[in-house]
């Protein structure tokens, strides 16, 4: 049976505890980054289905959402290379911004890093922040007022990182991964495209 959909109180519990929990990832110093972000995701994919299960035509798996999801994450690797190339040759800082995000995985195992991201941080994310929040302001605000205010809550937790590169890349991919989500309607295309892009851009082949 469908849950009603969750009042704006506990929408917004959300959203803060996603604020302290991307605070606690990004400015905190206790363990590494890569399982902080993997245990933030994690409680709120928890928290979200525990309110609202996602539907299971929202979670169809086919021959065609394994296609868009692999083509996908290609699309916004080749975006985001782009975005280096041009902002490094306009903005003075790009590169340095840039190399801190990497730095990140410094210390901790690339193999550990890969698994997190492809089966617990990416699957996560986006259980929560489209599945569940993206989901609901869309059924408050219509299908581009849902996914505007969903991209921008998304970039918004990623100030706590105090890196201007960073929050420009969440705002793109939340921006990408969001519209993906409101046009197919379908959530397993979007992990698989998260998921992927993540493990290559981050360990597999990097933009630093």
């Amino acid at each position: 049976m469908k849950r009603p959909t969750p009042s704006w109180k506990l929408l917004l519990v959300t959203v803060i505890l996603a604020n302290i929990l991307w605070f606690a990832t990004f400015y905190l110093t206790f363990s590494t980054f890569w399982i902080k972000i993997a245990v933030s995701a994690l409680s709120l994919a928890a928290l979200s289905w525990w309110i609202r299960p996602i539907e299971r035509d929202r979670l169809h798996i086919d021959a065609k959402a394994l296609f868009v999801g692999f083509v996908s994450a290609a699309v916004l690797y080749l975006i985001f290379w782009a975005g280096k190339e041009i902002s490094s040759t306009l903005l003075p800082f790009a590169e340095r911004q840039i190399g801190g995000v990497y730095d990140k995985s410094a210390g901790t195992p690339l193999w550990s890093i890969v698994l997190l991201l492809l089966f617990i941080t990416g699957p996560c994310e986006e259980l929560y922040w489209r599945g569940f929040l993206q989901d609901r302001l869309m059924e408050r605000f219509g299908g581009r007022g849902g996914w505007l205010l969903t991209t921008a809550i998304y970039a918004g937790v990623h100030l706590w990182s105090f890196n201007f590169m960073l929050i420009g890349a969440a705002a793109v991919a939340g921006a990408f991964w969001g519209a993906m989500y409101w046009r197919i309607g379908n959530l397993l295309p979007v992990i698989i495209s998260h998921s992927l892009w993540s493990a290559v851009i981050f360990v597999i082949m990097p933009l630093s």
